[in-house]
C-alpha cells in the first residue's frame, strides 16, 4: 500500500510541480529560493519535497532540500501559529553537522508568553503596552480608553439609558482594540527575536541561497 501510494505521489507530482520533472536540481532550489523570499514558504516546502522524492538516492542536493525543507518549516510554524522551535540536526546531514556547534553555542532565544500583556490591557487599559516597554502606546490606549470609562459611568448614575450604551460600545470597542494591540505587538517583538536566530541557523548551515 506504501509503494502504491508513493508512486501515485510520484506521478501526480509533476502535475502541480512541473519544475520538478524538467528541471536541474539547481533550477529546483533557485525556485524554491524564489518562492520563500516572496513568502510563499508552504509552496517552497512542497517543492522541495517532491524534489526528494523524486531523486530517490540521497545525494548532496536531497540533503540541501531536506534541511532547507526543514527550515523553512520551522519560520512557517512561527509566523502562522507563533510556534517556536529549534532544528534538530541529522547525523547523515552534512548540512546539519555544520549546525551542530552553532546551535551548541546559541539556544533558542526565550520569547514572552503573548497572554500576559493581553491580559493586562483586559484589565486596565494601558498596562499591556507598558509592559511590553512601549510607554508612548500605553499612554495612547490610556488616553483612549478611560476617559470614555469614566463618562460611560458617569451616564450610567445619571440613568442616560441610550447615552450610556453608546458610551458603553464605543468604550467597549476601543478597549477591545487596545488588547489586540498589545496582544499582536507581543506577538511581532516574540517573531522578530526569533527570526533574527533563525536567519543565524541558516547561514550556519552552510546553504548556498538565503530566503529573506
Amino acid at each position: 500500500m506504501l509503494k502504491f501510494s508513493l508512486g501515485i505521489l510520484l506521478m501526480v507530482l509533476p502535475i502541480f510541480f512541473p519544475v520538478i520533472g524538467h528541471a536541474t536540481p539547481e533550477q529546483v532550489w533557485q525556485e524554491s529560493m524564489r518562492l520563500a523570499q516572496t513568502g510563499q514558504d508552504k509552496q517552497a516546502i512542497a517543492l522541495l519535497k517532491g524534489a526528494i522524492l523524486q531523486a530517490g538516492q540521497p545525494n548532496v542536493w536531497t540533503q540541501r532540500f531536506d534541511v532547507a525543507k526543514r527550515l523553512l518549516k520551522l519560520r512557517y510554524d512561527a509566523k502562522l501559529n507563533s510556534t517556536y522551535n529549534t532544528l534538530i540536526p541529522k547525523s547523515d546531514n552534512q548540512y546539519d553537522m555544520l549546525m551542530q556547534t552553532w546551535l551548541a553555542q546559541h539556544s533558542i532565544p526565550e520569547v514572552e508568553d503573548s497572554i500576559m500583556p493581553g491580559l493586562l490591557a483586559a484589565i486596565l487599559p494601558g498596562t499591556g503596552h507598558a509592559w511590553l516597554g512601549r510607554w508612548g502606546d500605553a499612554g495612547v490606549a490610556a488616553m483612549l480608553v478611560w476617559p470614555l470609562l469614566i463618562l460611560t459611568f458617569w451616564a450610567a448614575r445619571r440613568d442616560m439609558g441610550p447615552v450610556t450604551v453608546f458610551f458603553a460600545l464605543i468604550t467597549a470597542w476601543l478597549w477591545s482594540g487596545t488588547v489586540f494591540s498589545a496582544t499582536s505587538l507581543a506577538e511581532r517583538g516574540d517573531f522578530e527575536i526569533y527570526y533574527a536566530w533563525w536567519q543565524q541557523m541558516w547561514a550556519a548551515s552552510g546553504l548556498p541561497s538565503r530566503p529573506w
